[in-house]
């Protein structure tokens, strides 16, 4: 969501607000997802196994990731398969780009991945002349929306049906007022059915890579990285280094975990194994740090690393689902883009690790046990110590650390606040209190608990 004026979360999600109806189905869809996986996840009575067993094959990963890299590098060149590094997002664009130049080709399909948003290859691309069309769905809609992705998973999450109808008889000439999901469904295969067969470029994530194999895992419930990467002559697969797991027999695990964690199912409908290229087809594997190696040298933040995408913490997440995830811009919203985000760009998304109350209900579903409540904490002070916390934020909490710190003033300050609610309930009944614009403000009460204790202790 690139702009000359950058908005933060409080804003943008008093944006999304407005519509209060869209709030509470936003809400609500998000946690009825997070039911059905929490009832698919106490069928199995090995389940808190799995996310062990999976965070700590990830401890091995980021501990060892220069080694499995090189193996898993290594295996993929013996595969026929050519490899790509990138140091950042300008390079990721600048090497699709060339191999976009060098096969002449100007139109191209794609299947989800987040890398690519996070690099913002799309709009790349775009400014290059050349026609990315995405195959995914959801990623359509929001495409032809001219939006960003709302969501890992579920990228129009936002969106009713009426609206994609609309968007449907603007774009692909449905009938107007015509939101049934079945016929929409097909109006959609019916336009990318054409892309499918005439494009010689397919771009597609990975969301495992094997060290031992050199092969790729990508899982979706539309086969449309399968017909994109099947149909054309140059199959292009973006990752970023931290998706690496040792070995084939730990994909197991994973898949057990994700689609669980993301959806409520038991396994994805697709998941693609690409380890060569077919006879006469080109595979390009580009691997792109833009900050990894960063957040894996930061003791407190490298567990971040061990996300699988499943956005379980977006559908958990009391915030999230109520302020939307547009709110949060960036490519990746939620609780792990809150920790993801401030590592690219502490000033740009100083605001996120505050966009949370610290349930620890995102670490608590967690498939791979990431502590994503401790590292916001741990966020907001980092960058409180950098200075990129906001002035008034920050005297606020210098003023209350002097309150605090000392009993007679602490005492002084409740006595003040207690009787300025009762005899002045204006002066913090009003706009300019945030907690009010929300919420009534409690009854003052008539006494202090350290004013009852005294009373009342024998």
């Amino acid at each position: 969501m690139k702009s000359d004026t950058i908005y933060h979360h409080p804003e943008l999600a008093e944006r999304f607000n407005k519509d209060e109806a869209r709030v509470d189905w936003h809400d609500e869809t998000l946690w009825w997802i997070r039911q059905k996986r929490d009832k698919i996840v106490w069928q199995l009575p090995e389940w808190e196994i799995l996310r062990e067993k999976a965070s700590q094959i990830k401890n091995n990963v980021l501990s060892n990731l220069h080694d499995y890299l090189v193996q898993f590098e290594a295996a993929l060149q013996q595969n026929g398969v050519t490899v790509h590094w990138a140091a950042d997002a300008v390079e990721h664009n600048a090497i699709v780009h060339k191999l976009l130049q060098q096969s002449g080709v100007t139109k191209i399909v794609k299947s989800k991945s987040m890398l690519t948003e996070e690099c913002h290859l799309n709009e790349y691309l775009s400014q290059q002349g050349i026609e990315v069309i995405d195959t995914d769905l959801g990623e359509r809609i929001v495409q032809l929306a001219k939006e960003p992705p709302s969501h890992i998973v579920l990228p129009c999450i936002h969106k009713k049906k009426e609206e994609i109808g609309e968007l449907f008889h603007e774009f692909l000439g449905t009938p107007a007022g015509n939101a049934d999901p079945q016929f929409l469904t097909n109006a959609a295969r019916i336009h990318l059915r054409e892309k499918f067969l005439t494009r010689k470029v397919a771009i597609t994530g990975v969301n495992f890579a094997v060290a031992e194999t050199g092969e790729m895992v990508v899982c979706t419930n539309e086969g449309n990285a399968d017909m994109g990467a099947h149909l054309s002559d140059i199959h292009i697969a973006c990752m970023g280094i931290e998706k690496i797991i040792p070995q084939r027999q730990h994909l197991s695990i994973f898949l057990r975990l994700l689609t669980r964690s993301a959806t409520g199912q038991p396994i994805t409908t697709y998941s693609s194994h690409f380890a060569k290229p077919r006879p006469g087809q080109q595979m390009h594997v580009v691997l792109v740090d833009n900050g990894r190696t960063t957040q894996l040298a930061r003791a407190d933040f490298r567990n971040s690393l061990k996300c699988i995408r499943c956005a379980a913490c977006m559908n958990t997440c009391p915030v999230y689902r109520r302020s939307g995830g547009h709110s949060y811009h960036n490519a990746i919203a939620g609780p792990i883009g809150s920790i993801l985000a401030p590592n690219l760009d502490m000033k740009q998304y100083a605001d996120l690790p505050f966009a949370s109350t610290l349930c620890g209900s995102c670490s608590n579903v967690c498939p791979v046990k990431i502590d994503i409540h401790n590292q916001l904490y741990k966020w907001r002070q980092v960058l409180t110590q950098e200075g990129y916390s906001p002035a008034s934020k920050t005297m606020a909490m210098k003023a209350m650390t002097t309150t605090l710190s000392k009993p007679g003033l602490y005492r002084f300050a409740g006595k003040m606040g207690r009787w300025v609610m009762r005899t002045m309930p204006w002066l913090v009944n009003n706009k300019m209190n945030p907690w009010y614009k929300q919420r009534e403000m409690p009854a003052p009460p008539k006494e202090s608990f350290g004013e009852w204790y005294r009373k009342n202790r024998k």
